[in-house]
């Protein structure tokens, strides 16, 4: 699988997926950008949540728990770095249970959540490779 990058104008960057999907950023107007899509880094933060979100939903589903009312909200912690730029130090995330979820499986949601794909992929970190080819 690849994901093409181009750069459509200004600080604009978008990934364009194999089956025809793509995601747009850009940059914040304080970094050169216009501000009229996530940067990079908010879709990786995005990505953190919207992938524990998909298995605390579907830890729901398959049990049969309805799922109105059902959210995640994440929260960021940054230090300040000695040069003067701020490091993220911390995601937390708080699931708000439907009305009426049982009790017995608040742990077992959270063990859910952190199945996710993407903080298991940051928690033992690919190789990266970056090569340039002439054009």
């Amino acid at each position: 699988m690849g994901i093409r990058i181009t750069f459509p104008e200004g600080m604009k960057v978008v990934a364009e997926f194999e089956n025809g999907l793509s995601v747009a950023t850009d940059q914040p107007p304080e970094y050169g950008g216009e501000g009229n899509a996530p940067s990079p880094f908010d879709l990786f933060l995005a990505s953190l949540g919207t992938c524990a979100g998909v298995y605390v939903l579907g830890f729901c589903r398959h049990r049969g728990i309805p799922t109105e009312g059902l959210a995640l909200r994440q929260w960021m912690e940054y230090t300040d770095m000695d040069d003067g730029k701020k490091r993220l130090a911390k995601v937390g995330m708080e699931i708000t249970a439907p009305s009426g979820f049982p009790e017995k499986y608040q742990s077992a949601l959270i063990r859910t959540a952190e199945l996710c794909a993407v903080k298991k992929a940051l928690m033992d970190p690919p190789e990266f490779v970056i090569t340039v080819t002439p054009a």
